[in-house]
Protein backbone atom coordinates (compact mmCIF):
# COMPACT_ATOMS: atom_id res chain seq x y z
CA UNK A 1 0.00 0.00 0.00
CA UNK A 2 1.37 3.40 -0.96
CA UNK A 3 1.77 5.84 1.87
CA UNK A 4 2.09 8.78 -0.52
CA UNK A 5 -0.82 9.96 -2.67
CA UNK A 6 -0.05 8.53 -6.13
CA UNK A 7 -1.53 11.64 -7.76
CA UNK A 8 1.42 13.59 -6.38
CA UNK A 9 3.76 12.10 -8.96
CA UNK A 10 1.57 13.40 -11.79
CA UNK A 11 1.56 16.87 -10.26
CA UNK A 12 5.35 16.74 -10.00
CA UNK A 13 5.64 15.49 -13.57
CA UNK A 14 3.41 18.25 -14.91
CA UNK A 15 5.31 20.92 -13.00
CA UNK A 16 8.64 19.57 -14.21
CA UNK A 17 7.61 19.13 -17.85
CA UNK A 18 6.38 22.72 -18.00
CA UNK A 19 9.55 24.17 -16.49
CA UNK A 20 11.72 26.39 -18.75
CA UNK A 21 14.62 23.95 -18.37
CA UNK A 22 12.77 20.99 -19.89
CA UNK A 23 10.99 23.09 -22.51
CA UNK A 24 14.30 24.59 -23.65
CA UNK A 25 15.77 21.09 -24.02
CA UNK A 26 12.89 19.92 -26.21
CA UNK A 27 13.07 23.14 -28.22
CA UNK A 28 16.59 22.09 -29.18
CA UNK A 29 15.38 18.63 -30.25
CA UNK A 30 12.56 20.22 -32.25
CA UNK A 31 15.04 22.48 -34.01
CA UNK A 32 16.96 19.43 -35.24
CA UNK A 33 13.77 17.60 -36.27
CA UNK A 34 12.56 20.59 -38.29
CA UNK A 35 16.04 21.06 -39.78
CA UNK A 36 16.26 24.58 -38.38
CA UNK A 37 19.58 26.41 -38.69
CA UNK A 38 19.31 27.40 -35.02
CA UNK A 39 22.68 26.74 -33.44
CA UNK A 40 24.54 28.34 -30.60
CA UNK A 41 27.79 29.93 -31.83
CA UNK A 42 30.91 27.76 -31.78
CA UNK A 43 32.58 27.80 -28.39
CA UNK A 44 29.45 28.84 -26.48
CA UNK A 45 28.96 25.27 -25.21
CA UNK A 46 32.44 25.34 -23.66
CA UNK A 47 31.81 28.72 -22.03
CA UNK A 48 28.43 27.66 -20.64
CA UNK A 49 29.77 24.36 -19.28
CA UNK A 50 32.74 26.14 -17.68
CA UNK A 51 30.40 28.65 -16.06
CA UNK A 52 27.95 26.06 -14.71
CA UNK A 53 30.59 23.70 -13.31
CA UNK A 54 32.60 26.50 -11.70
CA UNK A 55 29.50 28.24 -10.30
CA UNK A 56 28.19 24.97 -8.88
CA UNK A 57 31.56 24.32 -7.25
CA UNK A 58 31.74 27.82 -5.76
CA UNK A 59 28.25 27.62 -4.30
CA UNK A 60 28.74 24.09 -2.98
CA UNK A 61 32.13 24.90 -1.48
CA UNK A 62 30.81 27.95 0.35
CA UNK A 63 27.99 25.89 1.84
CA UNK A 64 30.36 23.01 2.55
CA UNK A 65 32.45 25.31 4.73
CA UNK A 66 29.48 25.72 7.04
CA UNK A 67 28.86 21.95 7.31
CA UNK A 68 30.40 20.19 10.37
CA UNK A 69 33.05 17.69 9.30
CA UNK A 70 31.43 14.88 11.30
CA UNK A 71 28.27 15.31 9.24
CA UNK A 72 30.23 14.60 6.06
CA UNK A 73 32.01 11.35 7.00
CA UNK A 74 29.08 8.96 6.46
CA UNK A 75 27.80 10.62 3.23
CA UNK A 76 31.30 10.66 1.70
CA UNK A 77 31.94 7.02 2.60
CA UNK A 78 28.49 5.89 1.44
CA UNK A 79 28.87 7.79 -1.84
CA UNK A 80 32.25 6.21 -2.52
CA UNK A 81 30.88 2.71 -1.90
CA UNK A 82 27.91 3.41 -4.19
CA UNK A 83 30.27 4.78 -6.83
CA UNK A 84 32.18 1.50 -6.78
CA UNK A 85 28.98 -0.56 -7.16
CA UNK A 86 27.14 1.28 -9.95
CA UNK A 87 29.55 0.45 -12.81
CA UNK A 88 29.05 -3.27 -12.17
CA UNK A 89 25.26 -2.86 -12.42
CA UNK A 90 25.55 -1.31 -15.87
CA UNK A 91 28.36 -3.63 -17.00
CA UNK A 92 26.68 -6.94 -16.19
CA UNK A 93 23.31 -5.69 -17.46
CA UNK A 94 24.93 -4.86 -20.79
CA UNK A 95 26.84 -8.15 -20.90
CA UNK A 96 23.59 -10.00 -20.22
CA UNK A 97 22.34 -8.41 -23.44
CA UNK A 98 25.37 -9.97 -25.20
CA UNK A 99 27.06 -6.65 -25.83
CA UNK A 100 30.83 -6.82 -26.35
CA UNK A 101 33.06 -6.33 -23.33
CA UNK A 102 34.34 -2.99 -24.62
CA UNK A 103 30.84 -1.61 -25.26
CA UNK A 104 29.60 -2.88 -21.88
CA UNK A 105 32.58 -1.27 -20.13
CA UNK A 106 31.98 2.02 -21.95
CA UNK A 107 28.38 2.01 -20.70
CA UNK A 108 29.61 1.12 -17.19
CA UNK A 109 31.93 4.14 -17.21
CA UNK A 110 29.11 6.44 -18.32
CA UNK A 111 26.42 5.09 -15.98
CA UNK A 112 28.79 4.73 -13.05
CA UNK A 113 29.60 8.42 -13.38
CA UNK A 114 27.48 11.57 -13.06
CA UNK A 115 25.73 14.03 -15.34
CA UNK A 116 26.41 17.29 -13.52
CA UNK A 117 23.69 19.06 -15.51
CA UNK A 118 21.12 16.49 -14.31
CA UNK A 119 22.29 17.16 -10.76
CA UNK A 120 21.90 20.91 -11.34
CA UNK A 121 18.37 20.37 -12.62
CA UNK A 122 17.52 18.22 -9.60
CA UNK A 123 18.88 20.88 -7.21
CA UNK A 124 16.60 23.44 -8.86
CA UNK A 125 13.67 21.01 -8.74
CA UNK A 126 13.89 20.17 -5.01
CA UNK A 127 14.25 23.87 -4.25
CA UNK A 128 11.09 24.63 -6.25
CA UNK A 129 9.05 21.96 -4.45
CA UNK A 130 10.12 23.20 -1.02
CA UNK A 131 12.70 20.56 -0.01
CA UNK A 132 16.08 22.11 -0.91
CA UNK A 133 19.20 19.97 -0.70
CA UNK A 134 22.18 20.69 1.54
CA UNK A 135 25.30 22.32 0.11
CA UNK A 136 27.50 19.29 0.72
CA UNK A 137 25.63 17.37 -2.02
CA UNK A 138 27.89 19.11 -4.55
CA UNK A 139 30.92 17.47 -2.93
CA UNK A 140 29.26 14.07 -3.30
CA UNK A 141 28.95 14.68 -7.05
CA UNK A 142 32.75 14.77 -7.38
CA UNK A 143 33.14 11.70 -5.14
CA UNK A 144 30.66 9.70 -7.23
CA UNK A 145 32.12 10.81 -10.57
CA UNK A 146 35.65 9.44 -10.20
CA UNK A 147 35.40 5.75 -9.12
CA UNK A 148 32.66 4.98 -11.64
CA UNK A 149 34.75 5.97 -14.66
CA UNK A 150 37.91 4.29 -13.36
CA UNK A 151 36.17 0.98 -12.63
CA UNK A 152 34.36 1.08 -15.98
CA UNK A 153 37.66 1.52 -17.83
CA UNK A 154 39.31 -1.24 -15.81
CA UNK A 155 36.45 -3.59 -16.67
CA UNK A 156 37.02 -2.84 -20.34
CA UNK A 157 40.75 -3.46 -20.16
CA UNK A 158 40.45 -6.62 -18.06
CA UNK A 159 40.47 -8.77 -21.18
CA UNK A 160 43.66 -7.06 -22.23
CA UNK A 161 45.05 -7.55 -18.76
CA UNK A 162 44.90 -11.31 -19.25
CA UNK A 163 47.09 -10.93 -22.30
CA UNK A 164 49.46 -8.85 -20.23
CA UNK A 165 50.64 -12.07 -18.67
CA UNK A 166 52.81 -12.06 -21.77
CA UNK A 167 56.35 -11.69 -20.43
CA UNK A 168 56.94 -8.86 -22.91
CA UNK A 169 54.65 -6.52 -20.92
CA UNK A 170 55.49 -5.74 -17.30
CA UNK A 171 53.25 -5.06 -14.32
CA UNK A 172 54.95 -1.68 -14.02
CA UNK A 173 53.54 -0.69 -17.40
CA UNK A 174 50.06 -1.83 -16.36
CA UNK A 175 50.21 0.18 -13.15
CA UNK A 176 51.54 3.21 -15.00
CA UNK A 177 48.71 2.97 -17.52
CA UNK A 178 46.09 2.88 -14.74
CA UNK A 179 47.70 5.78 -12.86
CA UNK A 180 47.81 7.83 -16.07
CA UNK A 181 44.08 7.29 -16.59
CA UNK A 182 43.32 8.35 -13.02
CA UNK A 183 45.46 11.47 -13.39
CA UNK A 184 43.81 12.33 -16.73
CA UNK A 185 40.38 11.99 -15.11
CA UNK A 186 41.27 14.17 -12.12
CA UNK A 187 42.50 16.99 -14.39
CA UNK A 188 39.64 16.68 -16.89
CA UNK A 189 37.64 19.90 -17.14
CA UNK A 190 34.47 18.66 -15.42
CA UNK A 191 36.20 17.26 -12.33
CA UNK A 192 38.89 19.95 -12.17
CA UNK A 193 36.45 22.88 -12.46
CA UNK A 194 34.07 21.37 -9.94
CA UNK A 195 36.80 20.59 -7.40
CA UNK A 196 38.58 23.88 -8.07
CA UNK A 197 35.39 25.87 -7.59
CA UNK A 198 34.65 23.97 -4.39
CA UNK A 199 38.13 24.70 -3.07
CA UNK A 200 37.73 28.44 -3.72
CA UNK A 201 34.23 28.37 -2.16
CA UNK A 202 35.55 26.63 0.96
CA UNK A 203 38.42 29.10 1.33
CA UNK A 204 36.30 32.23 0.72
CA UNK A 205 33.03 31.18 2.35
CA UNK A 206 29.67 32.85 1.77
CA UNK A 207 30.95 36.28 2.83
CA UNK A 208 34.02 36.13 0.60
CA UNK A 209 31.92 35.22 -2.45
CA UNK A 210 29.51 38.15 -2.04
CA UNK A 211 31.35 40.36 -4.61
CA UNK A 212 30.98 37.71 -7.36
CA UNK A 213 27.49 36.54 -6.40
CA UNK A 214 25.74 38.75 -9.03
CA UNK A 215 27.79 37.02 -11.75
CA UNK A 216 27.97 33.38 -10.60
CA UNK A 217 24.89 32.81 -8.44
CA UNK A 218 22.04 35.01 -9.71
CA UNK A 219 22.35 34.16 -13.46
CA UNK A 220 22.85 30.41 -12.80
CA UNK A 221 19.34 29.26 -13.75
CA UNK A 222 19.25 31.41 -16.89
CA UNK A 223 22.57 30.00 -18.09
CA UNK A 224 21.30 26.48 -17.34
CA UNK A 225 18.32 27.10 -19.68
CA UNK A 226 20.70 28.09 -22.50
CA UNK A 227 22.88 25.06 -21.83
CA UNK A 228 19.88 22.71 -21.95
CA UNK A 229 18.80 24.27 -25.24
CA UNK A 230 22.20 23.35 -26.67
CA UNK A 231 21.98 19.88 -25.11
CA UNK A 232 18.63 19.40 -26.85
CA UNK A 233 20.32 20.07 -30.19
CA UNK A 234 23.09 17.56 -29.36
CA UNK A 235 20.57 14.91 -28.27
CA UNK A 236 18.49 15.44 -31.42
CA UNK A 237 21.57 14.92 -33.58
CA UNK A 238 22.52 11.74 -31.68
CA UNK A 239 19.17 10.04 -32.24
CA UNK A 240 20.21 9.03 -35.75
CA UNK A 241 23.33 7.24 -34.47
CA UNK A 242 21.49 4.38 -32.74
CA UNK A 243 21.62 2.07 -35.78
CA UNK A 244 20.91 -1.60 -35.10
CA UNK A 245 20.94 -1.08 -31.33
CA UNK A 246 17.80 1.06 -31.17
CA UNK A 247 15.77 -1.30 -28.96
CA UNK A 248 18.67 -2.09 -26.61
CA UNK A 249 19.66 1.58 -26.19
CA UNK A 250 16.07 2.58 -25.39
CA UNK A 251 15.53 -0.17 -22.80
CA UNK A 252 18.98 0.18 -21.22
CA UNK A 253 18.85 3.99 -21.16
CA UNK A 254 15.63 3.93 -19.11
CA UNK A 255 15.93 0.74 -17.04
CA UNK A 256 19.43 1.37 -15.62
CA UNK A 257 18.67 4.93 -14.39
CA UNK A 258 15.54 3.73 -12.57
CA UNK A 259 17.44 0.82 -11.01
CA UNK A 260 20.38 3.01 -9.99
CA UNK A 261 18.01 5.65 -8.63
CA UNK A 262 16.25 3.08 -6.44
CA UNK A 263 19.56 1.72 -5.14
CA UNK A 264 20.73 5.25 -4.33
CA UNK A 265 17.47 6.05 -2.52
CA UNK A 266 18.03 3.10 -0.17
CA UNK A 267 21.65 4.16 0.36
CA UNK A 268 20.45 7.70 1.11
CA UNK A 269 17.83 6.42 3.55
CA UNK A 270 20.45 4.41 5.43
CA UNK A 271 22.61 7.55 5.65
CA UNK A 272 19.70 9.53 7.12
CA UNK A 273 19.30 12.01 4.25
CA UNK A 274 16.44 14.48 4.01
CA UNK A 275 13.92 14.15 1.15
CA UNK A 276 15.68 16.81 -0.92
CA UNK A 277 19.08 15.19 -0.40
CA UNK A 278 17.67 11.74 -1.22
CA UNK A 279 16.22 12.98 -4.50
CA UNK A 280 19.44 14.70 -5.59
CA UNK A 281 21.50 11.67 -4.53
CA UNK A 282 19.23 9.39 -6.59
CA UNK A 283 19.60 11.73 -9.57
CA UNK A 284 23.38 11.54 -9.25
CA UNK A 285 23.31 7.75 -9.36
CA UNK A 286 20.66 7.59 -12.09
CA UNK A 287 22.40 10.02 -14.41
CA UNK A 288 25.00 9.17 -17.05
CA UNK A 289 28.08 11.26 -17.75
CA UNK A 290 28.49 12.87 -21.15
CA UNK A 291 31.43 15.17 -20.42
CA UNK A 292 34.15 13.36 -18.45
CA UNK A 293 33.26 9.76 -19.35
CA UNK A 294 33.23 10.14 -23.18
CA UNK A 295 36.69 11.72 -23.13
CA UNK A 296 38.08 8.95 -20.91
CA UNK A 297 36.43 6.19 -22.94
CA UNK A 298 37.66 7.57 -26.26
CA UNK A 299 41.20 7.51 -24.90
CA UNK A 300 41.15 4.11 -23.19
CA UNK A 301 38.51 2.12 -25.13
CA UNK A 302 38.70 3.37 -28.72
CA UNK A 303 37.13 0.12 -29.96
CA UNK A 304 33.86 0.85 -28.11
CA UNK A 305 30.96 2.04 -30.28
CA UNK A 306 30.13 5.75 -29.60
CA UNK A 307 26.75 5.24 -31.27
CA UNK A 308 25.79 3.06 -28.30
CA UNK A 309 27.21 4.80 -25.24
CA UNK A 310 26.74 8.42 -26.40
CA UNK A 311 23.23 7.91 -27.76
CA UNK A 312 22.18 6.00 -24.65
CA UNK A 313 23.51 8.63 -22.22
CA UNK A 314 22.62 11.82 -24.14
CA UNK A 315 19.61 10.96 -26.30
CA UNK A 316 17.79 8.54 -23.95
CA UNK A 317 18.87 8.78 -20.31
CA UNK A 318 19.38 12.53 -20.13
CA UNK A 319 15.92 13.52 -21.46
CA UNK A 320 14.29 10.71 -19.45
CA UNK A 321 15.83 11.98 -16.21
CA UNK A 322 15.14 15.60 -17.06
CA UNK A 323 11.43 15.00 -17.70
CA UNK A 324 10.28 11.90 -15.81
CA UNK A 325 13.24 10.74 -13.75
CA UNK A 326 13.71 13.67 -11.38
CA UNK A 327 10.09 13.78 -10.15
CA UNK A 328 10.07 9.96 -10.08
CA UNK A 329 13.12 9.82 -7.78
CA UNK A 330 11.53 12.53 -5.65
CA UNK A 331 8.48 10.31 -5.34
CA UNK A 332 10.72 7.36 -4.36
CA UNK A 333 12.28 9.58 -1.69
CA UNK A 334 8.89 10.61 -0.30
CA UNK A 335 7.75 7.00 -0.25
CA UNK A 336 10.82 5.76 1.63
CA UNK A 337 10.72 8.61 4.13
CA UNK A 338 7.04 8.18 4.95
CA UNK A 339 6.77 4.39 4.84
CA UNK A 340 10.05 3.42 6.50
CA UNK A 341 10.55 6.23 8.95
Amino acid sequence: MFCVDSSLIFDLLRENLLSPFVLAFFLGILAVYLKSDMRLPDGVYVVLSFFLLFALGLKGGAQLRETPIMKLIVPLLGTFILGCCLPFVAFFSARFSKLSRSDAAALAAHYGSVSVVTVMASLVFVERVGNPADGFMTALTAVLEIPGIIIGLLLGTQGKANSLKNPGISNTKKQKSISQRIKALLVSKSVFLLLGGMFIGIVCGQKGLEPVKPFFVDPFKGVLVLFLLDMGIVAGQRLKDVGDFKKFVLIFGIFIPILNGLIACFFAKLMGFSIGNMCVFACMAASASYIAAPAAVRMSLPQANPGIYLTSSIAVTFPFNLTIGIPLYYFFSLYLQKCFY
